[in-house]
């Protein structure tokens, strides 16, 4: 595993830096490349820098005391992870798929926020997103049957990362069951059963087309 700030692979722009400039945030960092299954942190590492996706899929997880893992949330292109409230990261985070990430310092943001008011509105905003996406998770996994769950996920899908009627779904069948406290089979079943109910069609094994979305509504009520 490389260094998160110091040792991965960069990937910039002319300046060898990424700019971000969004929603009233505007910090430089290095930006990083990870591959495939990659760890970019481990929970109990100290929380230095928060980090937001430029390209690809981060999943952030832990792991229960029985072994098994248990995914907290799945972060796209434009969203921010690791911004912790204390010393030390709470959850592990990967690379879903190839994916670059900039990174943030914290000791350096906050003390541009002491004289910045937005940086600290900026601050807490990404901080109540990642609250209202726990909620809407734990909504999820209080569903009362798998294919309520599957429903839930893939109306929650679209509402974020629809690209013309069409949902891709970078992750895995077995991130997918360890987001929703589901097994695998039970994923691959579900799916099939919505496609039976022709609610949804597969353009390819990641690209979901949603044919029906009021039904998956109703299945979630």
């Amino acid at each position: 595993m490389h260094s998160l700030v110091a040792s991965a692979s960069p990937v910039t722009n002319m300046h060898g830096l990424y700019l971000v400039a969004d929603r009233g945030l505007s910090a430089t960092g290095p930006v990083q490349h990870f591959a495939q299954n990659e760890s970019i942190f481990s929970e109990g590492e100290a929380a230095e820098v928060f980090l937001k996706v430029t390209s690809g899929m981060v999943r952030s997880y832990r792991l229960l005391d029985n072994g098994r893992r248990q995914l907290d949330a799945f972060h796209a292109k434009g969203d921010v992870f690791g911004l912790e409230f204390g010393t030390e990261y709470n959850l592990s985070a990967e690379a879903v798929c190839d994916c670059t990430v900039v990174a943030y310092r914290l000791p350096k943001l906050e003390a541009q926020a002491t004289i910045h008011d937005f940086l600290w509105q900026q601050l807490l905003s990404y901080m109540a997103s990642a609250l209202v996406q726990a909620k809407e998770h734990k909504k999820l996994l209080a569903s009362r049957s798998a294919i309520e769950k599957i429903a839930g996920f893939l109306i929650e899908q679209s509402r974020l990362h629809q690209n013309g009627g069409v949902v891709q779904l970078l992750m895995s069948r077995t991130d997918i069951a360890d987001y929703l406290g589901l097994t695998v089979e039970t994923v691959s079943r579900t799916f099939a059963a919505l496609k039976l109910l022709q609610l949804i069609e597969f353009s390819t094994a990641r690209d979901i087309e949603i044919i029906n979305a009021d039904g998956l509504h109703q299945l979630c009520r």
